[in-house]
This record gives structure tokens, C-alpha cells and sequence, in this order.
């Protein structure tokens, strides 16, 4: 333990942590920058932070406050102590609704406080995208604003008082007219009053440099508003009294379609004078599907309010009609603004890729012009961007004249670093000659604060250093920041990663093959760190089970980010905290309780798969060495089920697992939750009960797969699927079990035909599901090759493949490809894969279920929405009259998991978050759907309840529908 580490534990009765992981997870935020901390303090009030303060500043050590982690320009990382305020200081304390004021705590999610606030129909301005999850004290440091600041401004307008912490632990408590002002700051103003008065542009989203013009006597020398957006850098805050304003009581949102983004920024400020709420805009290339938009290649986003919805209807109205457009949309239905907002707000993770999946990174985030100056501002800012050979998608807040934009900067190679330099001072001459800010919204960090002269001018920069000192003599608070900056290229996360493609078993073909280009995919916006989700979301349910950030896909990707740094042996004076690479076991405690649920890949704005990372990096973790035995017993689960039905032994396993002290044993040997029954293996299997029924069917060809779970657990499913696809007018047979050069399949049977085979046993194919969950990758490739090899005969026709289980269908469409990239076959495959209900919908267009008039309930299955999408099982369900929505999240028991030893607590806590909930609200005539089987079986094992298949449920509909005494097929 290092001399400041014990200093700090004496003094800090917060946690003070100087490990691997807690060092490790703050190093970056979500900007081109990285800095490895000494440690983190997650302090539990204003008497711990000026404890903090003063071991620091005896040791000559630096401290960073840090919010949510979602700043872009760096500020939010540091060499010397971080303070962390999201675990203990995150409390509203107190708000009222007569004075519209609240008093936050710097840790509190803005979300949080909105959640409070409506009810009373209150609520805070400013909301950046990143709502959810950024905290009051990072858009305080940030001054922060968001979509809605042409109606309510940014925070600075929204903030009434400050109380801080000094560097040298004076408390002093913010406010108008010099209130709490550090000695000697009036002093300063005082002299320079004309400077302060002609130095700043008149802009509405001016964030960079200091706010020194707030303290201007006409400005009623406001310390609070002018310490706002100081990043850190002269207190640090302990609390906030912030103001509130009143809710609309209805919205409508129109979308104005334009021919491209210079006439929507052309159009911006003139669409001012009607007051919306919001004018955001974004061009077509930012947008994965225009389904949902107005015609048009750009967009504006105008948000009006009333105290109806048809006064908030009839002013969007009167805005469109005063637009000039190629097409409109007014939207009032609130679910519908939301899935529109939604676009709009993921466009900070969708801008880091280009239209043809290169990267592109911040850094020019946010500069901001005069909003009548923005269409001008644009065009010399494509040319600019076209004389660098860089490529970029502007977005962001037209009505303020703030643009956002991610550019394909080259950060990788010493040409490419010099190439952003370059560009980065001729763009900011750019910004200062149209009057404008070099940051609009997100600060200026490290990435633009070298450059403040040539907005300011030096001798303004030079009043900010003395500004710094009054506040900070020490140099303590987040140096490097704003004055006496480190350089714009200096500090690139990227330098430390290796240079050369790691050698990997995944193919990763959207990233080129190159596992740290996943790896750097994840840009920390932290959208996976939000506490709670709506609608179909997933993302990420370890994290909302925790709370913890290494449990989140950002914390974990950082993770992986600094075990690559390590492995490169490029980390030079970084002193990168995770030395042992693939044998990290901070790596794989981190990524112990991710679910493999996918929900990232679709979740993440920037599609970070966290399952396939985590079989990567297990696969190298355990290779050569001892695996836990739960790989074991739960990842060959499919060949310990298939020597279970060939020896005949399924009752003699369910008596053995009946006798608890059996069982327990069982499950302390297979590495088991003790709290978790073994389920029920079938008594015969779905195989078997095919082999003895007559084939039925004679119109189009299916391949229906028996897959682990429905031919060993729920064969009852299979049998199911079988009868709807024969009733719908389809030919169903089952894969081969032998490897045959030519073999016609169709005849609705297989048979084992040779000797030899009958000897081994017939072969089943299997997705390599198991093997891939827990990281054994190489015996994954085995299976699924032996797989390719017995699905010959049915790749040279043109049958489609049916799969009942979610997460096998997810496998053979993901897994399969990625794992043998190599092999044209598995390609073939995977692009005849079909789940139930794309089956009916495609192959037989014209059959209808019938019509049941009952509700739904239960949850789509994580891998259904991550990999395969829900809306033909949507269809089907509203043909067949099940009304309702499911639930999103994930169940919990994911596959190995939940069963997996020290999992329980989590994985019920992800059951209770949706799933659990919506089953006990549910009416009692209500249908229970759960397509996947671990989603059925925490359901039987958590709530004593059996849920169903969509097939099972439509079987029985063709049950009820027959005649009295009619055989369905048995």
C-alpha cells in the first residue's frame, strides 16, 4: 500500500481504492484521450472531499472530479486521484415545488431528478443526450445543455447556488452579487472590466474558456453561473441548488424533411420566432432507416408545447406551414415522439462510424457559430473537411448553432496524428471567424483548450490562467485542463494499443478482422450504464442488477481496452494497470457476471458485442490451463444429454436429481447455483417421438432443427412446431444424422443408414451454443464443422432451416459465421435460418392461426431482439389475437448463467426487473410466452409458472379447433 493510499483510508470514510479494476475503469471517458489514475475515492460528503483534498495537496498529487464519465473532450480523466460521486453522493435532498428549485448532490443522475420532478409538472432544462446516465455535477462542470436549451438555455441558466470545496479545503458557498467569490477574484474582475466586457462573443452555446463576463456588475457578479463549466478545474462541488421550469402539459414533435443539411441549417433560425422547445438536426447518413421520417435527406426536429395536445399540435402545424420543406411529420402520440427522439439521440454512438463502417472519432465535437451564421459555417466546414481527405456527418442543435460530428481522424499512425493537429488549428481559425465557440456543449478538456488563443486571444487566456491561480493556487484541480493545457495530441487512448491484428478466434468482419477495433468500438457514451429500461431494451442488465461500472459493457470494454494496452507493450509512461493480459483475472472477474445476452450489440449505439468478447477472451483466459468445472458440466451439456438418451438413462437422472443430497453433490461437482433444481431431462426425446409418427405434408420443404434444449428438455415444443408447420401446408423434416456426399432429404424422415454409425450412435447437429458461451472455442469449431458436414445434403437444396430456440437461431445466425469465417458453408447456413415465425410468415404467406382474443405477457428473449429481431413474431401474435406487449431485459438465467455457482442473486435480480413483475400484474386469462427455454425455466423455477412457446400456444388453438375425436399427429 502506498504512503497516499494510507493517508486516504485514514481519513476518507468513503472507499478509496487503488486496485487494477477501479483504476482501470476511469482511465478514459468518452473522449480520444486516457490517463491512468493513482486511484479512485468515492467520497460520502463534503467532509471526505476536503479530507481528499488534503492528503492530496500534501502529496503533491492532482484530483479530478468525475461525473457520469461521459465528457468528450477528457476532462473526466486524470493522472493523480479521481473522485467518484455516483456511489455515495447521488441523492436529490430536497425539492420544491412552490420555489421550482432542487438541491442535488453532484452524483445524481439528471434522470433521477426528472423522475422526481414531473409529478409535480416541474422539470430541469437542460437534457443531454446522455440523460440517463450523466450526473447534475459533470453538466455543472460541463455547462451542459442539450436538445432543449433554445427554450430553456444551458445549465449555468438553469443553476442558482454553488457549494465547494476549494484545492485548499475552503467551503464556500456560490451565488450572485460576489457570494462565496475566493479572495482576490473581485480584485481580478475589477481591473479587467473592459476585457471582460468586448472579449466574449455574443453566441447562445458559448462553453469554452471561462464565464468570467458573469461576473460583470450587470451580470449581478454571479460566482455560480461563472463557475459553471470550469471542468473541474478551481472547486470542487459538494452540492446544488438548481432551478426548475414547468413541463408542457402535451408535445408534438414535427420532423421537417429538406433536401440536404445546409437548407435545414439555412432554415434553423428562422424557425426561432415561433419559441419551440427544440430545433435539432440531422442529415439521412446518421439514420439506419428513413422508414420513419418524412421525405427528405435532412432533418430538422421541432418540438413545440401546449396545455393541449391540440394547442401543441396546432403550433407544430403552424411551424411546418411556415417551414419551407419538401415533407412534414407531426407526431403527438408520445410513444411515437420517443422512438423518434431515439434516433436523434443515438446519433452520438451511430456518428462513430462511417456509412461504410470506418471509424470516426470526437474531438470536434461540438463548436457552435451564430445560429443565422450555421448554413455558412457548414459550407466552410465541408470544404475544410474536404481539403484534409476527412469525412464527417454534422448533427446535432440547428437552433443554437452548435453542431456536433465525429470525423474519420486517423489517430493510429504518427501521419494521421499530425494530419488532426493540422486540421484542428485551421478549423478553430475557422470558428473564430464566424464569431463563434469552439466548444457549444461539451467543454474544452484537452481537445481544444491548446487552441483558446485563437478564439480568445492570448491575453485573455492569460486573465483565465490568473483566474485559476485566485481559485487554485496550487495547481491541484484537474491540471492540464483548460489553462496551461497538455497538448491536443498527446494522451490518445489509441497509442498504447498493438499495432499488429491480435491473434484471435472470432473473425470480427465488421471490424476488419482486428480485435482491438471491437475492442475500441465502445466510445463511452455509457448508454449501458442506465438504471432502467423501456420498451424492448436489454443493455445491460448486470449493470442495473450491480450498479457497478465494471459490470456495465463500458467498464468491461475498458477493461479489455487496458488488458490490450498491456499485451502491446506500448503503454510506455502510462504504467497501464492491467500487466497480464489474456491471464487477467481483474479481466475475467469483470466479465463473470455478463449475461451473454447481446443485448449490447443492439443496445449500444455503436453495436459493442460483449458476448463474443467475453468467449474471446475466455477461450485464451483458460487455454492450456484448468477450466471451472461448470464449463464442464454445463458447456458439454449437448453431449452429456446425448450419452443420457442413448444409454436410455433420462429416468434414473431425474430420480438421482430428486434426492437432494444427490443432487447437491451433483451440483457442487458441476460448479451448479445450490439454490437451483437440476430440470427435468424428457423422458423421450423429440427425436424419438419423431422417429414413431407418420410424416405428414406435401407442400414446400422446412428442415426443423433439434436443437439441445427442445430435443432433451421440451420436446413437447418440437412436437408443437411440427403440427402448425404440417397445418400451414409445409413438408417438415429433420437434419441428417449421418454424413452422407449425397443424400436427398424431404421424405420427413432420417435415418442412420451405415454400420459404423450405428455403432457411435447417430450424430446430431448442434449450434456450438455451450461451447461458445463458456469460451471453448475450439471445440466449438469442431461441432459446428461436423455440423456443416451432416447438413450437406440440405445446403445443396433449397430448404430453409427452422429453429425453435432463440439463442441457438441467434448462434448459427452470429456465432457460426464469425467462428469458421473461413468456411463458405457456414455463410450458406446462416442465411437459411428461419425462426417460427419468419417460417409461417415467408413460406406460408396465406395460412392465418387462429384468432385466440386473449392478453399476452412475458419477455422477448435477449438474443431474439439483439441478433434476430421480433416483428414477424409481432404479426403472428396479432393474427392470432394475442394482444399486449412483452416485457424487455433479459430473464436472467441466460443459458449457463444463471445455474452457474454465485450467479443466483444476480441473475433473480435481472428476473425481478421486468420479467417477475409484469407475470404477477398480469390478468389470469393472459397466454405466458416464452420462446427460449431459459426464460421458461426461471420462470417454473422463480415463480412456480409454465411458460409456453408461441408454437405450443398455437397448437393447442388447432387442438380446440378439431373436430371431437381427431388425432393432430402424435
Amino acid at each position: 500500500m502506498t504512503d497516499l493510499e494510507a493517508d486516504l483510508r485514514k481519513v476518507v470514510r468513503g472507499e478509496v481504492a487503488f486496485d487494477v479494476t477501479s483504476r482501470a475503469l476511469v482511465t478514459m471517458d468518452a473522449s480520444n484521450y486516457r490517463r491512468v489514475p493513482l486511484g479512485v475515492v468515492a467520497p460520502r460528503d463534503a467532509d471526505d472531499v476536503a479530507a481528499v483534498l488534503e492528503v492530496c495537496r500534501a502529496h503533491g498529487v492532482p484530483v479530478v472530479p468525475r461525473g457520469g464519465g461521459t465528457s468528450i473532450a477528457g476532462q473526466a480523466t486524470g493522472t493523480g486521484v479521481v473522485l467518484d460521486f455516483t456511489r455515495h453522493m447521488n441523492r436529490l435532498v430536497s425539492l420544491d415545488p412552490e420555489a421550482r428549485t432542487a438541491v442535488v448532490q453532484p452524483g445524481l443522475v439528471l434522470d433521477r431528478l426528472q423522475e422526481a420532478a414531473a409529478p409535480h409538472g416541474l422539470r430541469f432544462g437542460p437534457d443531454p443526450s446522455t440523460h440517463s446516465r450523466c450526473t447534475l455535477g459533470g453538466m455543472i462542470g460541463n455547462n451542459s445543455c442539450g436538445s432543449h436549451s433554445v427554450a430553456w438555455g444551458t445549465t449555468a441558466d438553469s443553476v442558482s447556488e454553488l457549494d465547494v470545496v476549494t484545492a485548499r479545503g475552503e467551503r464556500l458557498r456560490l451565488g450572485q452579487g460576489w457570494a462565496g467569490a475566493p479572495a482576490g477574484l473581485r480584485e481580478l474582475v475589477d481591473g479587467e472590466l473592459a476585457r471582460l466586457r468586448t472579449g466574449f462573443p455574443e453566441l447562445p452555446r458559448r462553453i469554452s474558456g471561462y464565464a468570467l463576463d458573469a461576473l460583470l456588475p450587470e451580470h449581478r457578479a454571479d460566482v455560480a453561473r461563472a463557475f459553471c463549466g470550469s471542468e473541474g478545474t478551481l472547486g470542487v462541488l459538494t452540492e446544488a441548488v438548481v432551478r426548475l421550469v414547468e413541463a408542457p402539459h402535451a408535445t408534438a414533435l414535427a420532423v421537417l424533411g429538406y433536401a440536404g443539411e445546409g437548407a435545414a441549417a439555412e432554415a434553423a433560425a428562422g424557425l426561432l420566432t415561433h419559441r419551440p422547445l427544440t430545433v435539432e438536426g440531422m442529415a439521412a447518413d446518421l439514420v439506419p432507416s428513413a422508414a420513419s421520417l418524412p421525405r427528405g435527406g435532412a432533418w430538422l426536429f421541432v418540438e413545440t408545447g401546449g396545455a393541449t395536445a391540440a394547442e401543441a399540435r396546432a403550433r407544430a402545424e403552424r411551424i411546418v406551414r411556415a417551414a419551407d420543406v419538401l415533407d412534414a411529420l407531426v407526431v403527438t402520440d408520445p410513444a411515437g415522439q420517443r422512438a423518434l427522439w431515439r434516433i436523434r439521440e443515438d446519433a452520438s454512438g451511430t456518428a462513430t462510424r462511417m456509412p461504410d463502417g470506418s471509424e470516426a472519432w470526437p474531438g470536434w465535437e461540438d463548436c457552435a457559430v451564430p445560429p443565422h451564421r450555421l448554413g455558412a459555417y457548414l459550407r466552410d466546414f465541408r470544404e475544410l473537411l474536404g481539403a484534409h481527405g476527412l469525412r464527417g456527418t454534422p448533427y446535432g442543435h440547428f437552433g443554437d448553432g452548435c453542431i456536433h460530428v465525429r470525423i474519420d481522424f486517423d489517430l493510429l499512425t504518427e501521419a494521421g496524428v499530425g494530419r488532426f493537429r493540422r486540421f484542428s488549428e485551421e478549423l478553430a481559425d475557422l470558428v473564430a471567424a464566424h464569431g463563434g465557440s469552439l466548444s457549444g456543449e461539451h467543454g474544452d478538456g484537452q481537445a481544444r483548450a491548446e487552441l483558446l488563443p485563437r478564439m480568445y486571444g492570448a491575453e485573455l487566456v492569460a486573465l483565465f490562467e490568473r483566474a485559476k491561480t485566485v481559485w487554485d493556487p496550487d495547481d491541484l484541480l484537474n491540471p492540464g485542463m483548460l489553462v496551461r493545457p497538455a497538448p491536443l495530441d498527446t494522451n490518445l487512448r489509441f497509442s498504447v494499443l498493438p499495432r499488429k491484428p491480435v491473434d484471435v478466434a472470432f473473425g470480427y468482419p465488421a471490424d476488419g478482422g482486428d480485435f482491438s477495433a471491437a475492442v475500441r468500438r465502445c466510445v463511452g457514451v455509457a448508454k449501458c450504464r442506465t438504471t432502467s429500461v423501456t420498451g424492448p431494451a436489454v443493455m445491460c442488465p448486470s449493470f442495473r442488477a450491480t450498479g457497478e461500472e465494471e459490470h456495465s459493457t463500458r467498464g468491461r470494454a475498458r477493461l479489455l481496452h487496458e488488458m490490450l494496452a498491456g499485451e502491446s507493450g506500448e503503454s510506455g509512461e502510462s504504467g497501464g494497470p492491467v500487466t497480464d493480459g489474456w491471464r487477467s483475472t481483474e479481466v475475467r472477474d469483470a466479465l463473470d457476471l455478463c449475461l451473454s445476452c447481446k443485448g449490447c450489440r443492439t443496445d449500444c449505439p455503436v453495436g459493442v458485442d460483449m458476448a463474443t468478447y467475453k468467449a474471446e477472451f475466455l477461450h485464451h483466459h483458460y487455454a492450456g490451463r484448468r477450466r471451472p468445472a461448470s464449463h464442464h458440466s454445463m458447456g458439454r451439456l449437448p453431449e452429456w444429454l446425448r450419452w443420457v438418451d442413448r444409454l436410455r438413462l433420462a429416468p434414473l437422472v431425474n430420480s438421482l436429481a430428486s434426492v437432494r443430497p444427490l443432487a447437491a453433490v451433483a451440483k457442487r461437482l458441476g460448479g451448479i447455483a445450490a439454490e437451483r433444481p437440476i430440470p427435468r431431462v424428457a423422458a423421450r426425446t423429440f427425436s424419438r417421438w419423431w422417429d414413431g409418427r407418420t410424416a405428414r405434408g406435401t407442400g414446400d420443404l422446412v428442415v426443423l432443427w433439434p436443437d439441445t434444449f427442445t430435443e432433451h428438455f421440451s420436446p413437447a415444443v418440437g412436437q408443437a412446431a411440427v403440427r402448425v408447420l404440417e397445418a400451414a401446408g409445409l413438408r417438415v423434416a429433420l437434419p441428417p444424422t449421418v454424413h452422407l456426399e449425397k443424400a436427398p432429404v424431404g421424405d420427413g424422415r432420417t435415418v442412420a443408414l451405415d454400420p459404423v454409425s450405428l455403432l457411435r450412435g447417430r450424430g446430431r447437429v448442434c449450434c456450438g451454443l455451450t461451447y461458445v458461451s463458456t469460451g471453448q472455442l475450439d471445440r466449438a469449431r469442431t461441432v459446428l464443422r461436423r455440423t456443416l458436414d451432416l447438413m450437406g445434403p440440405v445446403l445443396e437444396t433449397s430448404a430453409p432451416v427452422v429453429v425453435l430456440e432463440p439463442s441457438c437461431a441467434a448462434a448459427l445466425r452470429s456465432d457460426l459465421l464469425e467462428l469458421l469465417h473461413d468456411d463458405p458453408r457456414a455463410a450458406l447456413l446462416a442465411s437459411r435460418v428461419l425462426t417460427f415465425a419468419e417460417a409461417l410468415e415467408r413460406l406460408a404467406p396465406g395460412w392465418r392461426p387462429r384468432v385466440l382474443g386473449r392478453p399476452v405477457v412475458g419477455q422477448t428473449h435477449c438474443h431474439q431482439h439483439a441478433v434476430l429481431g421480433d416483428a414477424p413474431d409481432r404479426r403472428l401474435r396479432e393474427a392470432a389475437g394475442l394482444t399486449g406487449e412483452l416485457t424487455g431485459g433479459c430473464c436472467g438465467l441466460a443459458g449457463n448463467f444463471g445455474f452457474e455457482k454465485g450467479h443466483f442473486e444476480v441473475s433473480r435480480s435481472c428476473a425481478e426487473e421486468q420479467l417477475l413483475p409484469s407475470v404477477r400484474e398480469a390478468p389470469e386469462d393472459a397466454v405466458l410466452l416464452a420462446d427460449g427455454f431459459s426464460c421458461r425455466t426461471q420462470l417454473e423455477q422463480l415463480a412456480g409458472l409454465r411458460g409456453r412457446h408461441l408454437a405450443e400456444v398455437l397448437a393447442d388453438a388447432l387442438q380446440d379447433a378439431l373436430p371431437e375425436g381427431t388425432d393432430p399427429g402424435r
